[in-house]
């Protein structure tokens, strides 16, 4: 590997020689004042990722036991393919420390050291050495991914990125156009797929492709009192204004809109390396790795709901609008006291100014969705779960305090969920939509494929808005008591306190039309009625 392949991963983490951890550390991020995984493994869940194929890419990959030396000793991690970018993988070469790590972070076997999703199926490439490569090589590795397990991946993990001085385009700046970037939201809408994005980290790192719209940029997480609820210090500050003004269009997107999408446990995680040594490891990137490996659990939950055809489940429960929506709606911002009207969050995540979600201008201007550098909050997967087992509900009928949909809505018109019962006063409710921008392939040889020298087209995003809303109100645009309206974003959220009992509804509306007349969406709602 050269030097240059550990600068470029280096705006991502930071790893430490291996230290002796504590039991009780080992499974921290894991556990309760993590993410809360731990739970899904037991019964009555049953979780562990089974048959679900997540995906890596990387600069360099983990080393497959049997198939190169570095991991000749340690069994740990169980690989379902091993590439280089979209060809087979050669023996001993591209083995990479860092791409190990995080592939422990997602399906580790280790009993001391469990991924997230020691059950799942992770397909892995590497892009290889940076010198002659570039976004056209990384393209063509995440859609190598996308296409394994007969196309069936249900998420992707990026723990790199592209620097922007590496970036062609005369003086590049984050605008959603660099070719990686396009090609991630081209491939989540084409193949499927959730991308988990490391958010960038640290001035001069390596924001490409951090200016997606389809996926989750992850920032990461500290401890504090042994729990995961600080925004880590080394993430980037997220607002390009003050003195990051310099920087606007360099680190941050180029219009203003938020990055971040959501936080993960990142700091001083223990993980085995592929010698077997503990390694206690920091960074975005291996936040991210929390984010893919949490939709392995909810899509086997999934699978099984829909096997066994249960009602309220279909295969829309795989769809990635799906996927993040749910797991943006379910994170935690603000410690519940134990009288549910927090939904029962686990923590208050603070960011690196002490301040909560209560404080940030996401919380009070309508027309900002997500915090700069907590997004909606802080991963939670049992939540997660809790969220995305209550089922899809369609809005033709009065629909549970807790749910989800996808669903198209025409452009002028909007789609109302009626909610069965009367909200709580002094409850909160959560709401997220989310829907795509629309890119596609200028596909020269008409193969369906993306091939180097190819290129995308920005069809842009169309505006959609988001409402809760008193149930007698009828005109269109009266009668909201909460709404999120931006204008720039592929999310809107809503986190609000319901001033007065009674009954409400949520009304999604097609505002502006920018590309096509129909927009699919996901829904996903959490509220707490009257008992």
């Amino acid at each position: 590997m050269t030097k240059k392949l550990t600068w470029i991963i280096w705006g991502l983490s930071v790893s430490c020689v291996s230290a002796p951890v504590l039991a009780s550390a080992l499974q921290s991020s894991l556990g309760t004042n993590g993410i809360d995984a731990l739970k899904l493994h037991q019964p009555p869940y049953n979780l562990i990722g089974r048959k679900i194929a997540i995906g890596q890419v990387e600069i360099g990959r983990p080393g497959m036991f049997g198939w190169d030396k570095a991991v000749s000793k340690n069994r740990a991690i169980s690989l379902a393919g091993i590439f280089l970018r979209n060809g087979p993988a050669k023996s001993n070469s591209g083995v990479d420390p860092h791409a190990y790590n995080v592939a422990g972070v997602m399906v580790s076997t280790d009993k001391g050291l469990p991924g997230i999703a020691p059950g799942a199926r992770l397909y892995s490439s590497a892009v290889g050495s940076t010198k002659n490569m570039g976004q056209p090589e990384e393209c063509l590795s995440a859609q190598h991914i996308a296409l394994q397990n007969s196309g069936d991946v249900r998420a992707i993990n990026f723990s790199f990125g592209e620097p922007l001085n590496r970036d062609p385009r005369p003086d590049a700046v984050l605008d959603g156009k660099a070719l990686l970037t396009l090609c991630i939201d081209w491939s989540s809408r084409f193949h499927d797929v959730l991308y988990a994005i490391a958010g960038n980290q640290g001035k001069g790192g390596i924001p490409i492709p951090t200016d997606n719209f389809n996926g989750l940029n992850v920032a990461f997480s500290s401890r504090r009192g042994g729990i995961f609820n600080k925004v880590d210090v080394s993430n980037l500050a997220g607002t390009n204004y003050g003195v990051s003004g310099r920087l606007a269009g360099k680190e941050f997107n180029l219009d203003g809109r938020r990055s971040i999408s959501l936080v993960a446990p990142g700091s001083n995680i223990p993980l085995l390396n592929p010698d077997g040594k503990l390694n206690k490891v920091t960074g975005t990137s291996f936040a991210a790795p929390h984010v893919t490996a949490t939709v392995a659990l909810l899509q086997e939950f999934s699978d099984r709901q829909t096997r066994k055809k249960q009602p309220n489940w279909s295969i829309d429960a795989r769809r990635h609008q799906v996927m993040k929506a749910v797991l943006l709606n379910s994170a935690d911002k603000i410690l519940d006291t134990g009288n549910g009207l927090y939904l029962g969050m686990a923590r208050t995540l603070i960011d690196k100014q002490n301040q909560d979600w209560l404080a940030s201008d996401a919380y009070k201007d309508p027309t900002i969705p997500l915090d700069s550098q907590m997004g909606t909050g802080h991963l939670n997967a049992l939540r997660a779960y809790q969220q995305f087992s209550a089922g899809q509900w369609q809005p033709s009928v009065a629909v549970p305090a807790i749910g989800w949909d996808y669903r198209i809505v025409n452009v002028g018109a909007s789609t109302e969920y009626v909610l069965a019962k009367p909200l709580k006063q002094g409850s909160f409710v959560a709401i997220t939509l989310s829907w795509d921008r629309l890119v596609q392939l200028n596909d020269n040889n008409k193969n369906q494929q993306y091939d180097v020298g190819e290129n995308f087209s920005d069809r842009g995003l169309n505006n959609l808005d988001l409402y809760l809303v008193k149930a007698d109100a009828m005109n269109q645009d009266t009668g909201a008591v909460c709404s999120s309206i931006s204008q720039i974003d592929s999310v809107e959220h809503i986190f609000c306190p319901v001033l007065a009992t009674g009954n409400y509804k949520i009304r999604v509306q097609f505002r502006q039309q920018v590309n096509e007349a129909t927009q699919p969406y996901s829904l996903a709602w959490w509220s707490v009625p009257v008992n």
